[in-house]
């Protein structure tokens, strides 16, 4: 596919991370189911945490887990939808409709187009639960007169990373480092940060990896935050970040965070609710990154109890649920995805254009995997 050609004013305005030498992922084999899996388990993960977001997994079981949990207070399903009369079915949040934008403009450009992209976020008339840093974007890029690569703030939210793995598409075929500037410019639009910038390639490498796998094959834990971290730190040059929790002094980059955290989490046998409780588990990158891979390095093996624990025993749960979702899907695949969930999917990205992202996902898989 065609890549965007830089002009030497967005190069410049990318560094220093543009230019930056990341290892290349493996070429994935023939995965079209796989690829539908990615993209529908961000959609279902987001779906199926927005109607609880901004709870703690105490108030989450306190108001829910009575009527609607399985028992033990989960929630394995979706919750009634006051957009949608009550009914309890599958509605968007700003993780799918950028995501599924995003998948919009790489199907209309056969590749990644920055201005388009920039043009499609601005074009929409309603984002559900949009973020301050994306919201800010969207004022300067429409009304300030900023061009694509200005408009962005320099936030370590994780308003880009939700919405990143669509740009994996074009390089199914074939990978080179056109997909490190795609991953650097598409997360630079709305977040100029090195966090993000981390974050996105950390996450796009595993998704590659992920997707490489041979069927079947259940990696173990550690492999998650290893092979997150491979990628990642080849695009940090030594930012400096703290967290928000009291009492921890922690200094250091996003993979220093995610070395102090998951890897000793892991060998500590730390569950995600007790982790999400002393890391915090918001739209901060160095809660939400950690939380996620520790997630997926627990429970991985299962598609639906993965998403299940992002939804239930985090605080920003949607996005972690959307990143853990599409993470799973790469694994395992669309069947995996439970049906109850894939049936109550209304598919929308916009007011009323039901079964949307079931047909950007059927046109997505026939031009790119």
């Amino acid at each position: 596919m065609e890549a965007h050609a830089y002009t030497d004013d967005e190069r410049r305005a990318l560094q220093p991370w543009f230019d930056a030498t990341v290892p290349l992922p493996p070429t994935p084999g023939r995965v079209a189911g796989r690829v539908r899996g990615m993209l529908l388990g961000l959609a279902l993960g987001d779906s199926l945490g927005n109607t609880s977001e901004g709870m703690t997994p105490a108030e989450r079981r306190d108001v829910y887990g009575a009527t609607y949990g399985d028992g033990l207070g989960d929630l394995r399903d979706y919750l009634p939808n006051r957009r949608e009369d009550g009914l309890a079915v599958g509605l968007p949040s700003d993780d799918t409709q950028l995501a599924f934008w995003t998948v919009e403009s790489l199907l209309r450009n056969r590749g990644f187009d920055p201005m388009d992209l920039a043009e499609t976020f601005t074009r929409q008339h309603r984002i559900y639960g949009i973020g301050s840093t994306v919201t800010a974007f969207l004022l300067a890029y429409r009304f300030g007169g900023k061009r694509w690569w200005e408009a962005g703030g320099p936030s370590a939210g994780n308003g880009a990373l939700m919405r990143i793995a669509p740009v994996v598409l074009p390089h199914l075929r074939g990978v080179d480092a056109g997909l490190w500037q795609t991953v650097v410019a598409a997360t630079a639009l709305t977040h100029r940060d090195e966090a993000a910038v981390a974050a996105s390639a950390g996450f796009v490498g595993l998704l590659f990896e992920t997707l490489a796998l041979p069927s079947g094959t259940i990696p173990k834990p550690e492999w998650w935050p290893r092979t997150f971290l491979t990628y990642a730190r080849a695009l940090e040059t030594g930012v400096q970040y703290g967290c928000r929790v009291p009492n921890d002094g922690f200094r250091g980059t996003l993979c220093d965070r995610v070395e102090q955290t998951v890897l000793p989490a892991l060998a500590a046998g730390v569950s995600v609710v007790r982790a999400a409780r002393d890391w915090f588990s918001g739209a901060y990158l160095l809660e939400t990154v950690p939380c996620a891979l520790l997630a997926l390095a627990l429970h991985a093996g299962d598609a639906e109890e993965a998403i299940v624990r992002a939804v239930n025993d985090t605080y920003d749960n949607d996005t972690m649920a959307a990143i853990v979702g599409a993470a799973v899907g790469a694994l395992h695949g669309e069947d995996a995805l439970p049906a109850r969930w894939r049936d109550g999917l209304l598919g929308r990205t916009r007011e009323a254009d039901d079964g949307r992202v079931q047909a950007l996902l059927d046109e997505a898989v026939e031009v790119f995997a």
